[in-house]
């Protein structure tokens, strides 16, 4: 196997430097200066800018990396793990995104508290913040994989290098910033896959010596995956975009209603060709080199290119990781601003806005304390859209099922689903059923049990609902 020179690493590096200054420079420049434009970019943002922005959401540092990884194992059948966001994102511009634009909330947790109440947003903040805070470690252990082969530091190194990075990028500049600035990283990103493809076809000589001495389950439409996997990453990633926090801050701040769903079908268009790209580079690792790990099944290729070449695809994984961590943190920092500083302190705009990045800047640096805790990163990506899709089977029963609308039911349930799709997780999935399944029908049945159980309250013939809103 070819090793970088130390002159090599050093190119590297001082590409990868002078990538993060220039970016650090526009973010400072393009900088929010007011909360409006932190959370929602003033509602000025053009439809080709949030579809990307989109597209990177759930093509980041965890799914590039982890998607490889995956195929490494199993074949190009992972690609249904990216693939499945595009279906997500079809389905989202049809049936949610203009409802979603038109209530004028930017979290998850207010749309559903014009159903349920005030204790419901609270209780869907809790859980959203909890889910996108494991995402976050999963970021920054996927991107600390790709920084540490080739800069040749440990992986506790190269995640704190994330963290401080992309803490500047999004506690800095918000969503004004953020949105513009993923238009570069996404656009080095895409110039990384397209490289890192061709060097890997190059490497191994096309399909065919692959399909000749590979198991033939790796170029099967469903690989060594079964079908029930396949399924619930579907089913988990369309239901996880209905709820994901910073999805719903991105389409907040399109023009109108239209654009906001036009945005979201764009976006699906973009994840397909990526998806088939990234499956391709895990099996074309497992084809040249077997033995090493599956985490390294994309970085490795890096140590096998000019120098130059490797540079602009490091360039191109960091542009995936900031991307992916600042996105992320910026969601978590709005819900924790929106339900529970604000509400609490009730700031000046000023202030508001200085909380904010205060915020920020924790969310940015506390996931490396759980760094060296992860396991599979795309096992665990799907567990945290399993935690997502429980919030999107509440938000859907209340508007399509408005019988379904007690507060107490909406609360238990996504309590109930929480705890139970996570201590499912964490039993490695009992009986071969995915913890997908059981945070799609948890809170459904939580629901039906509780309007089972509880009496219509009428002294005059009509409903009463969510009494703390």
């Amino acid at each position: 196997m070819n090793r970088l020179t130390v002159w090599d690493t050093s190119i590297i590096m001082a590409m990868v430097v002078v990538y993060i200054v220039i970016t650090a420079w526009i973010s400072i420049r393009l900088r929010s200066k007011t909360t409006e434009q932190f959370m929602v970019a003033g509602r000025s943002t053009p439809v080709i800018v949030i579809a990307i922005l989109l597209m990177s959401e759930y093509i980041g540092a965890k799914s590039t990396i982890g998607t490889s990884q995956e195929a490494f194992n199993v074949g190009i059948a992972a690609s249904w793990s990216v693939i499945s966001a595009s279906i997500g994102f079809v389905f989202f511009g049809l049936f949610m995104a203009k409802r979603l634009y038109r209530s004028g909330e930017f979290t998850i947790s207010g749309f559903i508290a014009q159903k349920y109440g005030k204790t419901a947003r609270l209780v869907v903040s809790a859980v959203m913040i909890y889910a996108l805070f494991i995402v976050n470690v999963g970021n920054y252990v996927s991107g600390a994989a790709a920084i540490s082969t080739v800069m040749r530091v440990n992986l506790p190194t190269a995640a704190f290098i994330t963290a401080v990075v992309s803490t500047i990028y999004f506690a800095w500049g918000g969503l004004k910033s953020v949105a513009y600035v993923t238009i570069l990283h996404s656009t080095v990103k895409i110039i990384g896959i397209g490289i890192l493809v061709w060097v890997a076809f190059s490497m191994s000589g096309g399909i065919a010596p692959m399909m000749h001495a590979m198991p033939a389950q790796y170029f099967t439409w469903n690989g060594m995956l079964s079908g029930g996997t396949i399924g619930a990453w579907i089913i988990g990633t369309a239901g996880a975009i209905f709820s994901t926090q910073f999805i719903i801050q991105a389409i907040s701040g399109a023009k109108s209603a239209n654009e906001a769903r036009n945005s979201t079908l764009i976006a699906g268009a973009l994840c397909i060709p990526i998806a088939l790209a990234l499956g391709f580079l895990g099996v074309a690792a497992k084809f040249l080199f077997p033995n090493i790990k599956s985490l390294y099944a994309l970085p490795i290729f890096l140590q096998h290119m000019n120098p130059l070449l490797s540079g602009v695809v490091t360039v191109s994984l960091v542009a995936s990781i900031f991307v992916s961590v600042s996105t992320v943190a910026l969601a978590i920092a709005s819900l924790i601003v929106k339900d529970f500083y604000v509400p609490r302190y009730r700031p000046t705009p000023e202030k508001e806005l200085r909380a904010t990045r205060t915020i920020s800047f924790v969310v940015g640096f506390l996931p490396l304390i759980f760094v060296l805790f992860v396991p599979q990163i795309l096992a665990l990506s799907f567990f945290t859209r399993a935690l997502r899709l429980s919030v999107t089977v509440v938000a859907l029963m209340g508007i399509y099922l408005p019988f379904f609308n007690s507060n107490r039911g909406a609360i238990s349930a996504l309590v109930v689903a929480t705890i139970a799709t996570t201590i499912w997780y964490l039993l490695g999935n009992p009986l071969g059923i995915d913890n997908m399944y059981v945070a799609l029908v948890a809170p459904a049945i939580v629901m039906v049990i509780e309007k089972l159980l509880t009496p219509t309250a009428s002294s005059n013939g009509q409903r009463v609902v969510h009494q703390d809103s």
